[in-house]
Order: C-alpha cells, then structure tokens, then sequence
C-alpha cells in the first residue's frame, strides 16, 4: 500500500491509499479518483514530503524533538467555504435519492405525475438540463459533481 497527497483542478487536497502507483493510475484513468472535498475526476498526485520512521533500536539524541504525531482526518476542508460544502454535500446525498444519469427522465417523471414526488440528485446532459429548464421542470445545478455509487 502506499499513500499519496492528492491535488484537484480546484486546488483542494486530500490523501488516499493505493495498492501501487500503478493501481492509482489505472484508476485516475478509469475516472475513479475523485475529490473528497468537490467531486473533481481531474485529480493528479501532489507534491509531498516523504514519511520517514527513526530507525529501529537506536536510542533518541538528548533534546530532540518528540516526532510528529498523525495528521487530523485526511478530508479535513481547509476553510469555512469547503466546510459549507462539504455540509451540503451531505445533506444532499443523505437526504435525496440518486438517479445517475436518469436525472433528466425521473425530473420530467416527477415534475409529469408519472413517478412519486421525492428529492433526486444525479446527472444530465448539458442540452437535458435546458430542456427541463424550458419545460418548466424546476431543478438547479449541484456546486460539486456527484459520486457515481459503484454498488
């Protein structure tokens, strides 16, 4: 396992662990790493200072530091307006229901009658959206990019 300092197209950073280096990239390109903090499948490794650990059975020198202790959680957002998402994102993916890619169609359902009125959140096309705007359907665009749910 090794673990990476991560950096989005927004400048969020985050860790995470792989099994290589080959395994984050086979995944980055299958568009399977994304932002803790937005969404963003346009993620690259950061820069990063190497972890290393004191050697073992070598006594410590006298007055030298006490080693760090373990970071705080690695998606800690790094301002209140992060945090703010974050919160939202929350509600939004506690409280709705994802459709995917079938946003367009299980708008249009809800808005026609067709299917039982609920919060749904998920993804559409550019043109999708407009249509549904157009046709007085009322949805809004989400601020961060939902996670696809692989199970």
């Amino acid at each position: 396992m090794i673990q990476f300092t991560l950096k989005c197209d927004k400048d969020h950073r985050f860790d995470s662990w792989f099994q290589s280096s080959d395994a984050f990239d086979k995944l980055k390109a299958a568009g399977m790493v994304a932002c803790t903090h937005c969404g963003s499948t346009n993620v690259d490794k950061a820069m990063m200072a190497p972890s290393v650990q004191a050697s073992r059975g070598k006594p410590e020198a006298p007055g030298a530091a006490a080693p760090e202790t373990a970071p705080g959680p690695l998606s800690t957002p790094a301002n209140p307006a992060e945090q703010a998402m974050t919160d939202l994102r929350k509600k939004i993916e506690d409280n709705a229901d994802y459709v995917g890619m079938n946003f367009a169609r299980e708008a249009r359902d809800i808005h026609d009658g067709l299917s039982p009125e609920r919060a749904i959140y998920g993804e559409a096309k550019p043109d999708e959206a407009r249509k549904l705007i157009e046709d007085g359907v009322p949805v809004a665009p989400l601020p961060f990019v939902p996670g696809r749910k692989a199970n």
